[in-house]
């Protein structure tokens, strides 16, 4: 499985320490925190509070350790967990104010986070060690209500998790396996939470699940993350019976969006045993890029392919859809042409923005890895951290947000005005 180049956080196991972050809370009801991990003659890291309504920088930062990078919410909102790489620990805010409540810190690297309305959280930890000549990697447990670790769960090289939308299942998925490992999180510490560890799947890394929780689709990498098999695919897993469906063949599959009977699926085609020439090619766009990404349209209802796009490559692991049916798609270690700062012609990066309405692909000008979105329901405008930069794109022409209002912060590039390099962003309000 592709990881190497994401952006994981050392975490170490502790105690949780309470702490106290001095001023009220804002009265703003439409708050952004966006993580900036690199500190400055003139900032700090930590999480920069913005106003979702216009852009601004909100007075005061919360302070969350030294390099604060990937976030996770409650479902509810009311509890942030932000990974710091410096000082190996989970930074635990609260939500409705605003202000630093602690933090964790667990037993080893950790890309992929979970935090349930139940009061837990949970880290795929794929180095967390057991008992001597155990196998290493575990899904570590995290109180994020009385602080401290509730429980290790031993699970081999587990690499991600995904909660279902009632938080009664938490799929896990580990490094260079074949198997999908299903956890009941109401059992931890009462007895074995591990339901089940399914086969048949190819090398599965992630999975979206259908509204009502019954089915989850998994998706398979395939030959992106080192299989011989001729190509990715998504499988049905019914979460009743714990059984796996037919495969149905994508050109890549990392990340997925479900909308409506659609399920969209991305990632990047690769040549394996099964298949030498991958359908990976950028034909239709004028790019100096060799090498290009797929976006597959699944129909649910028949389980068919029913189009496909082309998109930037690289490994495909962030994905959002605006109000009006834009739909951001990012990727890491992708093919970065020209120089956003000095343009001189094509300029290209990660991000890939798709048109639901009529198929059509914008690539903006930008360079980076694509490391956090945030959509809202209230604008047209959606939060892009790129290459370090929170951009704001306007989603009715799929461009850069112009200043109209002589916003300091937000100049004609579209870029919120940040010192530091931001990772990750996150509305901790609902609008």
């Amino acid at each position: 499985m592709k990881k190497s180049a994401l952006l994981p956080a050392v975490l170490v196991i502790a105690s949780f320490s309470l702490v106290s972050c001095g001023s009220s809370p804002s009265k703003l009801t439409t708050r952004v925190l966006a993580s900036q991990s690199v500190s400055s003659p003139t900032a700090s890291p930590g999480l920069v509070l913005i106003n979702g309504e216009d852009d601004t920088l909100v007075r005061g930062a919360i302070s969350a350790g030294s390099s604060p990078g990937l976030m996770a919410l409650t479902p509810d909102r009311t509890i942030v967990l932000a990974l710091d790489s410096v000082s190996s620990s989970v930074e635990v805010v609260n939500g409705s104010r605003a202000t630093l409540s602690g933090s964790i810190q667990l037993g080893g690297l950790t890309t992929s986070i979970v935090a349930l309305n139940t009061g837990f959280g949970y880290a795929a930890v794929p180095t967390a060690s057991f008992a001597s000549g155990a196998p290493v990697g575990a899904l570590e447990v995290m109180n994020i209500t009385s602080g401290g670790l509730a429980s290790s769960i031993s699970i081999p090289s587990a690499q991600t998790v995904v909660a279902s939308p009632d938080e009664s299942h938490l799929l896990v998925f580990s490094n260079d396996s074949d198997a999908v490992t299903v956890v009941n999180p109401l059992l931890v510490n009462i007895s074995n939470p591990v339901s089940a560890t399914v086969p048949g799947f190819d090398r599965p890394v992630n999975a979206v699940f259908s509204a009502d929780g019954s089915t989850a689709y998994v998706l398979n990498c395939g030959p992106e993350c080192g299989s011989g098999s001729a190509s990715a695919s998504v499988q049905t897993l019914n979460m009743t019976t714990l059984t796996a469906g037919a495969p149905v063949a994508v050109d890549g599959a990392t990340i997925g969006w479900l909308s409506g009977s659609t399920l969209y699926v991305a990632g990047t085609p690769t040549a394996s045993v099964g298949n030498p020439q991958p359908n990976n090619s950028c034909a239709g766009q004028t790019t100096a890029a060799t090498t290009c990404g797929r976006l597959d349209l699944v129909d649910l209802g028949s389980m068919t392919v029913t189009s496909s796009a082309v998109i930037t490559d690289g490994y495909h692991d962030r994905i959002d859809m605006s109000i009006n049916g834009q739909l951001f798609i990012g990727s890491y270690t992708c093919t970065n042409i020209g120089d956003v700062d000095n343009p001189q012609g094509e300029v290209r990066g990660c991000l890939s923005i798709y048109n639901t309405t009529n198929g059509a692909v914008v690539i903006p000008p930008d360079n980076g890895d694509v490391t956090g979105f945030q959509s809202f329901t209230s604008r047209d405008v959606e939060y892009v951290a790129e290459g370090g930069n929170l951009r704001v794109y306007d989603t009715l022409i799929d461009s850069l947000l112009l200043d109209n209002n002589n916003n300091p912060n937000l100049p004609e590039t579209g870029t919120i005005i940040i010192t530091g390099y931001i990772i990750d962003v996150k509305a901790i309000d609902f609008f």
